[in-house]
């Protein structure tokens, strides 16, 4: 098996559980969770701001420790971190601890994205360095996905389900101890782990990739409720719309193949489009169950598209330290995604449902304003 596939299914893998399972999952479950354990709105948004929050702090800290001690021993940690959080959540009973563990559980994201950019850099031929990233960067769609059949045959017993996204994510800490290089691209030198300096490329890239993690947050945090409140759909048939998310979502992986004939900035814009079109399509007073679910698939298809974009700006920016140029784009995506959550849910409260949606649609057109340039500039 080559480098380039071992390492990009092992991180596509890896990625599908901290993401699709470990993030996302919440969003799917939260109806059936806030009956069960007594949540407001407002503290499932905080929550899941928290969630972002850590992820936040998370990605810093596996950029610094991919370089420092390399890819594998970081992999294996955000595996475990997932795993802890995944069973805290499960076995929790009131809605301090779910907060704790949700967190915990948002952790593992931030630390698993790092390590794999730092491996394909490492080992992977810089003909196919893109490609792989972009294909590992859409298993978010695969464990987003995955986790709607759970919700179709398992949606009250979500417990259950939390702990057998647990015992993945543990199967998935084994696979990356045995299929991930130990260095990173580094060679495991500690010299010039400091923040890059501030190219015009990267502030572009934050200002970007913040606008659209924030607009973001009205599908990945508060879709659930949004199709309960608009078609009284059950956390079952919610399952289905993330079926629709994750299996679109899929398309992200050609991110690296579309940046690449039309570039960076023509696949930003019309996926910014994408992304506006499909939170109104899902969130507006009109919708349908046959526009939610394409809505979903636009928004899935469109969410991976434009990570993969930003992670591809990112490494294109510091090439020598792509752990580091993939943090830039994702950590900023994680900021903007602590600061939506919690707002769309104080506006869907405070004002209605309408409103929030109608601000976060708007939201999503302003990252178009930012654009990439050669890293000469």
């Amino acid at each position: 098996m080559t480098p380039a596939l071992r390492i990009g299914a092992t991180g596509f893998g890896l990625i599908a559980v901290c993401y699709g399972f470990a993030r996302f999952a919440f969003g799917l479950f939260l109806p059936q969770i806030r009956s069960d354990l007594g949540l407001s709105a407002s503290l499932a948004g905080v929550i899941s701001g928290g969630a972002f929050a850590a992820y936040c702090v998370a990605i810093i800290v596996s950029a610094r420790c991919s370089e420092r001690f390399g890819a594998r021993i970081v992999a294996v940690a955000a595996a475990a971190v997932a795993t802890a959080g995944l069973v805290g959540i499960a076995v929790c009973t009131s809605p301090v601890w779910l907060a704790v563990f949700v967190i915990l559980a948002g952790t593992s994201t931030g630390l698993a994205s790092p390590p794999l950019a730092e491996a394909v850099s490492y080992a992977v031929a810089p003909a196919r360095r893109d490609l792989t990233n972009t294909i590992i960067n859409a298993g978010t769609s695969a464990g987003v996905a995955l986790s709607g059949p759970f919700a179709l045959g398992l949606g009250e017993q979500w417990r259950l389900v939390f702990m057998i996204f647990a015992a993945t994510a543990a199967a998935l800490g084994v696979a990356s101890y045995l299929a991930l290089p130990a260095r990173g691209s580094k060679n495991g030198r500690i010299d010039g782990l400091g923040m890059p300096p501030l190219h015009a490329n990267l502030l572009r890239l934050v200002a970007a990739s913040f606008l659209m993690g924030a607009a973001s947050t009205a599908l990945w945090s508060f879709g659930g409720e949004i199709a309960q409140a608009r078609l009284d759909w059950s956390t079952r048939l919610t399952g289905m719309l993330w079926i629709a998310i994750g299996a679109a979502g899929i398309l992200g992986a050609a991110a690296g193949w579309l940046v690449a004939r039309l570039g960076i900035n023509t696949v930003h814009r019309l996926f910014l489009v994408a992304l506006v079109a499909s939170i109104g399509m899902t969130g507006l007073a009109f919708t349908t169950p046959t526009l939610t679910l394409v809505g979903g698939a636009l928004f899935g298809a469109a969410y991976v598209m434009l990570t993969g974009v930003y992670l591809v700006w990112g490494t294109t920016t510091l090439p020598d330290r792509p752990g580091t140029g993939l943090m830039a784009g994702f950590l900023t995506i994680a900021v903007g995604q602590t600061a939506g959550a919690p707002l769309f849910g104080v506006l869907m409260s405070q004002l209605s449902l309408q409103a929030a949606v109608l601000v976060f649609a708007g939201l999503g057109v302003t990252p178009g304003l930012f654009w990439f340039r050669a890293v000469t500039d």
